[in-house]
């Protein structure tokens, strides 16, 4: 089993790190422990919550809303650790203008004399404007403050919006070639049949779509390329020793990987102590968690042994305070429960 400590020693240039499962898992728990670790590791790190339900600032005990950058308050890491909770709603409130701008855009360049409403309409109330919004903001974060910052630990949403999100970095792709393609062929036609074609080939270099168009794909070029590289990325799925989120997981890991996605592995998280269970033997609601445990943990090793990375213990109270996140930052590198060699 190679642990994320070796891991991150293995991957020297490694520079985005996410971490996503089924809600309620402890992904967000799990990012701000790596996103500490990072930091007091001497590196500037900035941890983005991708999540619509931030829980960041619950997790650090500390004011981290309003959608910007801010420093995370804590003695050792003064100028190392900051952290942003992405407003969702106003991520896509600019979307969609900047969506609205580009379907008008469209029809006014082709000629087509046809009220955009109804097309900006169909844009921006599809199942995914949502995840297409924060994706974009994903890559403008990579893009703008990669340069800024040593490493980004992304918390992402709970799955089915993760798996949207992600998935999105294939078929933005598909639907950006597809745009540019058609885009080209409508200004060469516009070309082809203009009586002044000199001034028509001018406003054709001038046209705003394609260089709209062209923008996108040269940042998304550059995004996916790190995404996929597993030197620079590294995707970490945390369960808990429960069969419904196990089931998710492996799930999620197949999907991640069919978008080509880089892994970094399995965190499981929750893990019931042995001595804890030994200390209350009369305990039977504990001694019968720690029996189903085993039986799953077992699962978790057979199924996922490969990717298990690392282990977090159930603690007796939430985990709340940059105390707290110290303590799984810990666990997370070096904890591994002594049932584990056996199962």
């Amino acid at each position: 089993m190679q642990t994320i400590a070796q891991l991150f020693e293995a991957r020297p240039r490694l520079k985005y790190v996410f971490t996503g499962g089924k809600g309620g898992v402890g992904k967000t728990v799990s990012a701000a422990a790596l996103a500490y670790h990072f930091s007091r590791e001497g590196r500037k790190i900035l941890l983005a919550s991708l999540n619509p339900v931030h829980s960041l600032s619950s997790v650090f005990g500390q004011d981290l809303r309003g959608g910007t950058i801010r420093p995370v308050s804590a003695p050792d890491l003064v100028g190392k650790l900051y952290a942003s909770e992405v407003e969702a709603t106003d991520v896509v409130d600019r979307y969609r203008v900047n969506i609205a701008h580009r379907v008008r855009e469209f029809l006014k360049w082709a000629d087509i004399p046809v009220d955009a409403k109804p097309f900006v309409n169909i844009a921006v109330t599809n199942p995914a404007f949502e995840e297409a919004a924060m994706f974009d903001k994903m890559v403008d974060i990579m893009l703008t403050e990669g340069e800024n910052y040593d490493a980004i630990v992304f918390d992402t949403a709970a799955v089915a919006n993760a798996v949207r999100l992600i998935g999105l970095s294939k078929i933005y792709g598909l639907w950006l070639g597809r745009m540019i393609q058609s885009r080209q062929e409508a200004l060469s036609m516009k070309i082809q049949y203009a009586f002044r074609k000199e001034k028509v080939m001018d406003e054709v270099k001038k046209d705003p779509l394609m260089s709209d168009l062209l923008s996108m794909n040269a940042r998304f070029r550059q995004v996916k390329g790190v995404l996929v590289d597993p030197e620079q990325t590294a995707f970490f799925f945390v369960t808990l020793p429960l069969a419904l989120p196990i089931a998710v997981v492996k799930r999620f890991i197949n999907m991640v990987r069919s978008y080509d996605i880089a892994i970094g592995g399995v965190i499981v998280n929750q893990l019931i102590k042995r001595e804890t269970a030994a200390a209350s033997p009369g305990d039977e609601y504990l001694q019968g968690k720690f029996t189903e445990q085993l039986g799953y943990a077992r699962t978790i090793k057979r199924d996922l042994g490969d990717l298990v990375r690392g282990f977090v213990p159930l603690y007796p109270k939430e985990v709340t305070g940059v105390e707290k996140v110290v303590d799984v930052a810990n666990d997370i590198l070096g904890f591994v429960p002594d049932f584990w060699p056996d199962l």
